[in-house]
């Protein structure tokens, strides 16, 4: 189920009001309900899925009662055992999460690769690759379960007793696809405590889910409109109408993801839960270290916390300062998807982020831009340009089909037709202002934590004009029911 479909619509509302008005009075249904709707909201794409999400939870639940079991029972690791038999158990639910993930998402990329590899020293193989149908969301939640077990094995975390619990902690549904990934230590607890109904959190949520669904359909899916044009066309089409095209990419990716982040951590709010930001205006950002902690927070600690750290982190010497920085990000592109370009994102943005690691330089920028000024200085402005444009670079790989077609766009952007006014320009005029206007109201509201918290203006009138005129502009200008992007992740 979309956020921006219309059987949504009418499912949020008339759940809404179910969880408030008819299982308020008890936890244990309330967390029953919130089960039952996230199945309902998975399940819409395809029943099947549920087996997977449902096996995955319950794994996840009997790791962390073992793990504490084993450890207060004293099994530790005797000569002929090198780790503890928690250790084990931790392990293994580990391995089968990956494994589960690996298959469905990764297998025929690994099968391509082996036969590519032994092609190479005059060895064939015949190993078929299989049509295997993505289940939606399974990188989110099968990284919120992780990291599940994980804490509990490192003692952060109590396992949870409950297991209606534990199962509405992995598919609350307005996370549940496209995140943000939640940790255990975080969401978790709010399942134990009895919500009470906060109208400012329910206001507020509303406000974060209207903003969220102006960036997706409007503002995205008229991006996607003149990106897809320019990137189904790269050959019959001059450097200045590429440039446009990765730019209109940029911010239909950012549009979409933060779009639907928005509208996820307002949902949670109706409900009485409170999600991690997973976005902070990461354009405004003016180094590539500022921009991986302001763009897809929850994936990037969740790679911080969980290898990064475990690897070493940058206490150790500069070589593997080297190796632990570009393996978190080669891990982070292959982790968006089964194809090359993804290898070379991360990679790319790993030998940008490296200068400033080893510099010592990549906590340079932990205020906000222009923090007491209306408008950012010549030096942060140039600063933000430039980042940008080296993130858009980044972007022609991760939007092209294969390496080949990323290598022969950059050529082709990058010739003298880059100077031309592209036709491309004027048919987009719409597309630009509503960019515009976006980048405008994000930059006034940076140091907030979405782009409608508008306490600020005490008229109500004017308040209400906003909302209206952000309802007219998706219903005038939005396009259909479109999917998001990374649930392809």
């Amino acid at each position: 189920m979309l956020f921006n479909s219309l059987e949504f619509a009418f499912f949020l509302p008339i759940v809404f009001l179910l969880y408030w008005f008819v299982f308020n009075s008890n936890l244990k249904w309330q967390n029953l309900f919130i089960v039952f709707v996230s199945y309902i909201f998975y399940g819409w794409w395809d029943w099947r899925f549920l087996l997977l999400i449902g096996f995955t939870s319950v794994c996840s639940f009997i790791a962390g009662q073992l793990i504490v079991r084993f450890r207060t029972a004293d099994i530790e690791p005797s000569p002929k055992m090198h780790f503890s038999a928690s250790w084990y158990v931790s392990a293994i639910n580990i391995l089968i999460n990956i494994l589960l993930l690996a298959g469905f998402k990764y297998y025929n990329f690994f099968v391509d690769s082996f036969i590519e590899a032994f092609r190479l020293f005059g060895k064939e193989f015949d190993i078929h690759t299989i049509q295997v149908i993505l289940p939606v969301g399974i990188s989110f939640y099968t990284f919120q379960a992780l990291s599940y077990s994980i804490d509990v094995y490192r003692r952060k975390l109590q396992p949870a007793t409950n297991l209606m619990s534990f199962l509405a902690y992995v598919s609350f549904f307005p996370q549940l696809v496209a995140g943000p990934i939640e940790r255990a230590t975080n969401l978790l607890p709010q399942f134990y405590s009895k919500r009470a109904f906060d109208s400012d959190k329910a206001v507020d949520g509303m406000r974060q889910i209207l903003w969220g669904l102006f960036k997706k359909m409007v503002v995205a899916d008229t991006c996607a409109i003149y990106a897809n044009q320019v990137f189904d066309g790269v050959g019959y089409q001059p450097g200045s109408a590429l440039l446009l095209g990765v730019l209109f990419f940029a911010f239909q990716i950012y549009g979409d993801f933060s779009g639907y982040s928005d509208i996820a951590i307002g949902t949670a709010r109706l409900f009485g839960f409170s999600l991690m930001r997973n976005f902070n205006y990461p354009y405004f950002s003016r180094d590539i270290a500022e921009f991986w902690r302001r763009w897809h927070i929850s994936l990037s600690t969740w790679f911080r916390d969980y290898i990064y750290i475990p690897m070493g982190g940058s206490r150790n010497n500069s070589i593997f300062n080297i190796r632990n920085t570009l393996t978190v990000f080669i891990v982070s592109g292959f982790w968006h998807g089964a194809n090359r370009t993804f290898l070379v994102w991360g990679g790319y943005h790993g030998l940008l982020f490296l200068p400033l690691l080893l510099l010592k330089k990549n906590r340079r920028f932990t205020n906000i831009v222009a923090e007491n000024r209306l408008l950012p200085s010549v030096k942060e402005l140039i600063q933000m340009l430039s980042t940008f444009f080296l993130v858009l670079l980044g972007w022609i790989f991760f939007r092209s089909k294969n390496i080949d077609a990323a290598v022969c766009y950059l050529k082709a952007m990058f010739t003298c037709s880059l100077f031309e006014i592209p036709d491309l320009f004027y048919l987009s005029t719409k597309c630009m202002l509503f960019i515009l206007f976006m980048l405008t109201v994000e930059w006034v509201q940076r140091f907030e934590s979405h782009g409608l918290v508008l306490h600020k203006i005490k008229s109500r009138v004017w308040r209400w004009s906003v909302y209206l005129f952000l309802l007219m502009a998706i219903f005038l200008f939005g396009g259909g029911e479109e999917t998001f992007i990374y649930f392809q992740f």
